[in-house]
């Protein structure tokens, strides 16, 4: 690894630190406009003014909105996600368990969806405008075209009502085992895999096409290999940036993207964990939910960009 891929890296690092609070002062600005009043959710509508103006007092909402984020800020930096309004427990242990449900929803749609979405690429390039091209274009086309809470309600009322196959509400709990988990969630991760996958699987044979288009390519055409060594041993290793960007990509909407799924199955993750938040006006809750998915966004994003550097040879061994 030489000083400009260094240099690079570091670079991304922080400039991904510097995005992280720029969007720290967003969510908080966004937070302080949203509508109603933790206090006055937490009263009812039947509080008085002054137990109002005490509640607030208490719960720190008459201090000004700069000393508030700073104070905020602070304690994100040691590690304290805060405490919420609400209830008063501490953020950090409430969301731990919650966060863990989402990787665990997102990695699974993760594990069949990236390999399948690069296996579905490379044969709709190897029958490129042929009927499995044509086949798996059109089917992707419209998965990309329907919104994933529909699919969601379509395989709910199919598959979980209709067929019984699966569980119509996605709900885990401590005593359940592994494969008990998996059965749980097979809805919600069959709609995030249907909405990822074309994407992928476009992206993936866009590259693969862009690559075979070079003279390079040609060259290994006339020497007699294989269409498949080919595009295995010269076009996949050139195409592999822009597929890892996509992958990454898609990896960050597994993550931060879930929130409308959870919500349809009643999914105990980080998203239900925010919309039901909103609705309080708990908003140390929501600014937390919204970091850790602006933080999780960004760091793909920069290991994905680290990732491309590292597998492209033109930019480790510049001219």
């Amino acid at each position: 690894m030489n000083g400009l891929v260094l240099r690079f890296v570091a670079q991304r690092v922080a400039l991904s630190l510097l995005l992280l609070l720029l969007v720290s002062v967003l969510i908080f600005a966004g937070t302080q406009i949203l509508p109603g009043d933790v206090a006055a959710s937490i009263l009812g509508q039947s509080a008085t003014p002054e137990a109002l103006a005490n509640l607030r007092e208490e719960l720190g909402l008459n201090q000004p909105a700069w000393w508030r984020y700073l104070a905020w800020l602070g304690g994100l930096l040691q590690g304290d996600l805060g405490t919420s309004l609400t209830n008063g427990r501490d953020i950090g242990e409430a969301i731990g368990q919650r966060f863990s449900n989402t990787l665990f929803l997102a990695a699974t749609a993760a594990i069949i969806a990236v390999p399948l979405a690069i296996f579905l690429g490379l044969v709709s390039v190897l029958y490129r405008e042929r009927w499995p091209d044509k086949v798996i274009s059109g089917i992707s086309l419209a998965s990309v075209s329907v919104p994933e809470f529909l699919i969601g309600y379509i395989l709910m009322f199919w598959i979980g009502v209709q067929l019984g196959w699966a569980p119509s509400v996605a709900i885990l709990n401590e005593g359940m085992g592994f494969w008990q988990k998996l059965h749980a969630i097979s809805l919600p991760v069959a709609v995030l895999t249907l909405v990822v996958l074309a994407h992928m699987m476009r992206m993936t044979r866009a590259a693969l096409l862009n690559v075979l288009q070079s003279p390079y390519i040609e060259t290994a055409e006339l020497k007699g290999l294989s269409q498949m060594s080919v595009i295995w041993r010269h076009a996949m290793p050139n195409a592999i940036s822009p597929v890892v960007n996509v992958v990454m990509l898609n990896l960050a909407y597994l993550v931060v993207g879930v929130v409308v799924v959870e919500v349809v199955f009643v999914y105990p993750g980080m998203g239900q964990f925010l919309v039901d938040h909103v609705s309080k006006r708990d908003v140390p809750v929501v600014q937390a939910c919204g970091l850790i998915f602006a933080a999780v966004y960004i760091g793909l994003n920069m290991v994905a960009d680290i990732v491309s550097i590292l597998a492209n040879p033109r930019l480790r061994h510049p001219k």
